[in-house]
């Protein structure tokens, strides 16, 4: 039961030296993520068009 607490007490210390990111860098990141997923979207969903039509062509 010890080992348990000494965990906790453990995580209670990490968790106080992580730098947590401001509002400013978090609607930063959100939207680099949004970019990112989007660009990725496209990308495939082009790639899958012209893979099909290229099958359909030769089929």
């Amino acid at each position: 039961m010890k080992a348990v607490a000494r965990f906790f007490v453990n995580v209670k210390k990490e968790m106080k030296k992580v730098r947590w990111p401001k509002k400013k860098e978090m609607v930063k990141f959100s939207i680099a993520a949004i970019i990112i997923i989007c660009f990725f979207m496209l990308f495939f969903a082009l790639s899958d068009g012209i893979i099909s039509w290229i099958v359909k062509v030769f089929n």
